[in-house]
């Protein structure tokens, strides 16, 4: 699993290197599946079975009203997109699991609302992992989250999509909601579990709707902008141990 989040986190900087105004997102996709190929690795996300149609990229690409689960295609990213890249690789049967939302242009393109969302989202992120310790209750997760993004931004945390076991498998229990659930409240985190953190929270609501179309891609229910973090974490007898962490991508306490 380290092996898997060392490379994962590799790939995330290697493609902050390309992500600019005027890229198409098909262009990071093809960038994604010959840099894991050439590795000798494999696009966790292409192919994976879903209710219409298997995802059909090697990677997601949601752009501001996208929640999660966006097709790379042929749309340019433009100065003022916030798009996040979601990042799953599989190195010797393992898997890691990654995003982060990344801000296209120069900061005076990007809106207040936009800036504020990726905040919100990157520090829940790390506020979410700051709860846990050996054996904790998953449900201090989503409290984090929730009181932070409440308190301080009055943002929607979805719901309705969560954070995952992750091991062998690309999705495993438990699953790591980002708001209190009544499972959430029975479920532990021992050490030798690896599971993923990764809060979406929108700008406004935090409903979301399903193109019904591709039956992949996740839009917020009003229109407003959503973000997204997410690590992989392995808890250890000493605590969480980020799996995924990259060398060039924003560390805890960034600023955007």
């Amino acid at each position: 699993m380290r092996d898997a989040g060392q490379f994962n986190a590799r790939l995330m900087d290697e493609v902050r290197a390309i992500v600019r105004p005027g890229i198409k997102t098909v262009e990071i996709d093809r960038f994604v599946y010959e840099f894991t190929q050439d590795h000798g690795h494999t696009p966790a996300c292409l192919g994976y079975p879903g209710d219409r149609m298997p995802f059909p990229k090697s990677c997601c690409i949601s752009i501001n009203d996208v929640i999660c689960h966006g097709i790379p295609g042929e749309t340019e990213l433009h100065p003022g997109d916030i798009a996040n890249i979601d990042l799953t690789t599989v190195v010797h049967g393992w898997y890691g699991d990654q995003s982060e939302t990344f801000l296209i242009g120069e900061n005076s393109d990007i809106s207040e609302t936009a800036r504020a969302v990726t905040q919100c989202a990157f520090d829940a992120l790390y506020l979410g992992i700051g709860a846990t310790k050996p054996g904790c209750q998953v449900a201090v997760i989503g409290e984090a989250i929730v009181e932070h993004t409440n308190r301080k931004y009055g943002f929607g945390v979805v719901d309705k999509y969560v954070g995952h076991g992750i091991g062998s498998k690309f999705h495993q229990r438990p699953n790591i909601p980002h708001v209190p659930s009544r499972q959430s409240y029975q479920d532990r985190l021992y050490p030798g579990m690896c599971f993923t953190i990764e809060p979406m929270i929108n700008g406004g609501s935090a409903r979301s709707v399903c193109d019904r179309r591709d039956g992949w891609t996740v839009r917020t229910y009003d229109g407003q902008p959503s973000a997204q973090f997410e690590h992989t974490i392995l808890m250890t007898e000493d605590g969480p141990e980020i799996l995924t962490l990259t060398k060039h991508g924003p560390q805890p306490g960034h600023q955007f």
